[in-house]
């Protein structure tokens, strides 16, 4: 009767853990499948874009720049295309965020068939380090009152200090791009200059001056009247004449929030420690059934995430190699060497997981080295307890119940020698010599086939 239940357990967890990834699978499937015809759209013709070419599609850019800002900005292009606009206004309230991100947002707009008209908004706002790349790359750009512009220094994301010989590489390569740029752009390459070599930031009012942008103003209302008639360069060969007119919202949806919060790395990182310490306990606690589900959910959820992270995934498989190791040691009597050895690859792993220097994310030393100490030590106590109960003499069938005391659930009518008794969490047939009481307290003796011997206590 236990074997079947177990089995029956573990047919539901496998298709728990089945249904998940296959859901996810799907999801993503028709994710990439959307994005690809999406992205492979034909452009609409023009006679069908002069009609509505005057709304514009506003987007906001206030949270730290990563993927989930990346695909803001396509968004924003695609429904520029969609609704039949003529340009994007995006409103940029940032204190930076990830250099090579950045490149492909820049990328973005320089390629874009269409105006991005960047305003730093709203009053106490700031383009800092990332925001203010992005806003020089745009074709027309400006910044209300109380706002300050600048201070992109590349430094290390997770807060430490670059080697001198990294730092002065990624300074030179950064100090060149944006200079590019704002030629391109015809703004002050000084300014260029300073924002990235001495972190320089100014006020809105001396960004003006400067020529780094090209309205300073008190509303949004005033930079779309400036920006209305004003031709810009979309192409080498092409310019564009900015029309303005109704304003078409791109809202921070559900996708946008769910983005931002698990492209970041030290999540993603989080997430798939914790993800695999659920499925650690679920292994050697087989039939829990909850803690595999979970597990699964979050392992995926954050492998996808790493993927878009680009994570180096010769350090994925030194962290799973590492759980493989701890798993072992729960079967294994390794004296703790082999549990060592999975905390070894965790730390390892984790260490290498990004690669600076070409994503532009690293996980600091602060959150690596609590997070394996506290998920190797949980995993080896795990691994302890269930070695050492598998050490123990095991009792099984009747011989569990001999000697153990129950409760009388139920008495047969008639004859009260004969009922049922609640034992171990289970319910049984059971006899005894004398009359029974519901809720009587008794002692099991021995049994006949499936009927249980009890004697009142």
């Amino acid at each position: 009767m236990k074997k079947l239940m177990q089995l029956k357990k573990r047919i539901v967890q496998a298709v728990a853990i089945a249904s998940v990834v296959l859901g996810v699978a799907m999801l993503v499937g028709a994710q990439a499948a959307d994005n690809k015809e999406s992205d492979s759209a034909p452009t609409a013709p023009a006679e069908k874009s002069v009609k509505s070419e005057k709304c514009i599609v506003e987007a906001v850019l206030d949270n730290t720049i990563g993927l989930a800002s990346l695909d803001f900005v396509k968004r924003a292009k695609k429904r520029v295309e969609s609704h039949g606009c003529g340009s994007v206004l995006m409103l940029i309230n940032t204190p930076g965020g990830n250099l090579q991100t950045t490149r492909l947002i820049v990328e973005e707009i320089l390629n874009s068939r269409v105006p991005f008209l960047c305003l730093v908004y709203p009053a106490g706002a700031h383009a800092g380090s990332a925001g203010a790349i992005i806003l020089e790359a745009c074709h027309l750009t400006g910044a209300v009152g109380a706002t300050n512009i600048g201070a992109a220094t590349p430094i290390s994301e997770g807060g430490d200090n670059i080697q001198a010989d990294l730092r002065k590489k990624i300074l030179n390569d950064t100090t060149a791009w944006l200079e590019s740029i704002v030629k391109t752009r015809g703004r002050s390459q000084k300014f260029a200059h300073d924002i990235i070599t001495e972190a320089k930031a100014v006020s809105a009012q001396e960004a003006f001056e400067l020529k780094a942008i090209d309205f300073v103003g008190d509303s949004k209302a005033e930079f779309i009247k400036f920006a209305a008639g004003r031709t810009v360069k979309v192409d080498e060969n092409l310019e564009m004449k900015i029309s303005v007119g109704p304003i078409v919202v791109l809202d921070q949806d559900l996708r946008f929030r769910t983005m931002d919060l698990l492209m970041n790395p030290q999540f993603a990182y989080m997430l798939m420690m914790g993800s695999l310490a659920l499925l650690y306990f679920e292994v050697t606690h087989p039939g829990m059934v909850a803690p595999g589900v979970v597990g699964g959910i979050g392992l995926i959820l954050s492998l996808i995430s790493l993927h878009m992270l680009d994570a180096t995934w010769g350090a994925v498989l030194l962290i799973l190699i590492g759980i493989g190791l701890l798993v072992a040691e729960a079967f294994i009597a390794g004296f703790g060497i082999i549990g060592f050895g999975g905390v070894v690859a965790f730390f390892i792993g984790s260490l290498f997981l990004f690669d600076p220097e070409s994503t532009g994310y690293a996980l600091p030393m602060i959150l690596i080295i609590p997070t394996v100490l506290t998920v190797g030590a949980v995993m080896l106590g795990i691994a302890y307890l269930a070695f050492s109960a598998r050490k123990r003499k095991r009792r099984t069938g009747f011989d569990g119940l001999v000697g153990q005391f129950g409760k009388v659930t139920e008495v047969q009518p008639g004859d009260g020698r004969y009922g049922y008794v609640e034992v171990a969490g289970e319910l049984w047939k059971c006899t005894s010599d004398i009359a029974l009481r519901t809720g009587e307290r008794v002692k099991i003796t021995g049994h006949q086939g499936f009927t249980l011997d009890v004697k009142a206590n």
